[in-house]
């Protein structure tokens, strides 16, 4: 029977809990979105290294948003306070919401203190891009990057975030990792502890 049991009504959108009902995007209606999004930023630039940094601007603003709602709906608006809890919050909760999996590694990086990176085989927005020839360093992992970037700043982990293939041996298809490599003002206060947690 239509209208039959209590249904909770919320007053907007940011009110509503994330974990709750099904979430999922059609998989083939993202990747045409994403792809319409290279291409007409293709258009508007000259070179590589500026059109992957504006998909990195175009992720910082789905990081920044992405922080905000998690942290109003299910955080009782509470921020991470801690380096390794923002990078446990990244590499988990939030690729969890956005990919449907938690990342398939994070390392701290061995020569430098304020390096982490967060590994996968086969990144979401590479799997169904294929590169031109005069492209090849381009990688799509840029707007990861900026997500990632965007949800540091905004709990107050200033970083400079990248993307970048890494080969793998026996493996087609490079695996894309995002190095995280903090500003000089998180690093300090965190990094005797951090080497000893990871």
């Amino acid at each position: 029977m239509i209208g039959a049991g209590k249904v909770k009504q919320y007053a907007n959108v940011v009110d509503k809990p994330l974990g709750k009902g099904k979430q999922e995007v059609s998989l083939s209606a993202f990747a045409f979105l994403f792809s319409e999004l290279v291409q007409y930023n293709q258009t508007q630039v000259d070179n590589i290294s500026e059109l992957e940094r504006r998909l990195e601007d175009a992720g910082y603003a789905v990081g920044a948003r992405v922080l905000e709602l998690f942290c109003h709906r299910d955080k009782g608006n509470r921020r991470e306070t801690r380096l390794l809890g923002i990078l446990s919050f990244v590499h988990t909760t939030v690729w969890k919401v956005l990919f449907g999996k938690v990342a398939d590694s994070l390392e701290k990086g061995t020569e430098h203190e304020d390096e982490y990176m967060i590994s996968e085989k086969e990144l979401l927005v590479n799997r169904f891009i294929s590169i031109p020839k005069d492209m090849g360093t381009f990688n799509c992992g840029a707007f990861v990057a900026g997500i990632v970037r965007g949800v540091l700043d905004g709990a107050g982990f200033p970083a400079v975030v990248t993307a970048h293939f890494v080969p793998m041996e026996g493996q087609q298809r490079p695996r894309t990792t995002i190095l995280i490599k903090f500003a000089e003002e998180v690093t300090p206060h965190y990094s005797k502890s951090a080497c000893s947690l990871i």
